[in-house]
């Protein structure tokens, strides 16, 4: 269902010249974001399932907390980018298309990537710079930092003060920008006088708000 939903979004948004819009630039990559959370847990987690050697390499457990540190802090960037875009339309609409022009939005997307490769790479050398005990058995589904710092034997000090500095520079500041822009938004959309135009505006914002929460 999430492969299925995913690829019939991107497939739209390519195909349908009218959605070639910001907000649905972001929400495309989004549902390439989390096409590919699925595509780097799902599988191996299902092998994993159906096989009686449940095992992963050393490579594929780094290469898998990688993709997903990365996905995660991207996903993170995007959907404040798209509370600003929602923040632009309803409360400065004059100066949308100059503040969310397509280029800007590519540089955007392309600078989310980097700050999730960057956060990625001090996550995991960290991480796999630690020593590990006898037993290697990961208590989960897929390679985490939480699973891997269970069978270390080394101190995860300084692997948990990466971890809440990341959160405290990347993901604090992505969730301030979400929250504050729709209280702009609700702000003022409530001051528009006529119930018709209130109920318009929530009606065509109301779906964003619905995967923010979702994802957040």
């Amino acid at each position: 269902m999430v492969l299925l939903g995913n690829l019939s979004m991107i497939g739209i948004i390519v195909t349908d010249p009218r959605l070639n819009t910001p907000m649905y630039f972001f929400l495309g990559n989004l549902s390439i974001i989390d096409l590919s959370y699925s595509t780097v847990i799902v599988p191996k987690a299902m092998v994993n399932i159906l096989s009686q050697k449940k095992t992963i390499s050393f490579a594929g457990c780094v290469a898998q907390l990688f993709l997903y540190a990365l996905f995660m802090v991207t996903e993170a960037f995007v959907l404040a980018a798209m509370a600003y875009d929602l923040f632009i339309a309803i409360c400065n609409p004059l100066l949308y298309t100059v503040c969310m022009s397509r280029s800007l939005c590519i540089q955007l997307v392309a600078g989310f990537y980097l700050c999730g490769w960057v956060s990625s790479i001090l996550q995991i050398s960290v991480t796999f710079l630690m020593s590990f005990c006898a037993s290697r058995v990961i208590d989960h589904f897929y390679c985490d930092s939480n699973s891997i710092e269970k069978i270390s034997c080394s101190n995860v000090f300084m692997n948990k003060m990466v971890s809440l500095s990341l959160a405290i520079l990347i993901i604090l500041p992505t969730i301030v920008v979400t929250v504050v822009s729709y209280m702009y938004i609700v702000s003022t959309v409530l001051k528009i006088r006529s119930s018709e135009g209130r109920k318009k505006a929530f009606s065509t914002r109301s779906s964003h708000l619905g995967v923010a929460l979702y994802e957040k």
